[in-house]
């Protein structure tokens, strides 16, 4: 059973920074492009960053580019998001998702495209 795990929100004040952690039990997770997603309170889910099978290649939602970075380590199949400067408009649940396919096929935006997903990790940033 493949299981998504997320961990490392919290509460933090704004101009803060937080590390969030996906720990996948995929057994080929190397050949997966990984992504972060989020959803705040009455709003619709949102893309924020993903990355390819090696991590040569990142992408990042205009609202967090210059501020969150995605990474991930394959030998102990975990992708990160480092959230820096962080704005009380980042508060959301978060989200990491594995696509079985290639980073340069262009799915990575669109989360229907996502095969598993994790179940989410609060983050709040108060003003």
């Amino acid at each position: 059973q493949v299981q998504l795990v997320e961990s490392g929100g919290g509460l933090v004040q704004a101009g803060g920074s937080l590390r969030l952690s996906c720990a996948a039990s995929l057994r080929t997770f190397s050949r997966y492009t990984m992504g972060w997603f989020r959803q705040a309170p009455g709003k619709e889910r949102e893309f924020v960053a993903a990355i390819s099978w090696s991590g040569g290649r990142t992408n990042y939602a205009d609202s967090v580019k210059g501020r969150f970075t995605i990474s991930r380590d394959n030998a102990k199949n975990t992708v990160y998001l480092q959230m820096n400067s962080l704005k009380p408009e980042d508060t959301a649940v978060y989200f990491c998702a594995a696509l079985a396919e290639t980073y340069y096929g262009g799915n990575y935006r669109r989360g229907s495209a996502y095969n598993y997903w994790g179940q989410g990790t609060q983050v709040t940033v108060s003003s």
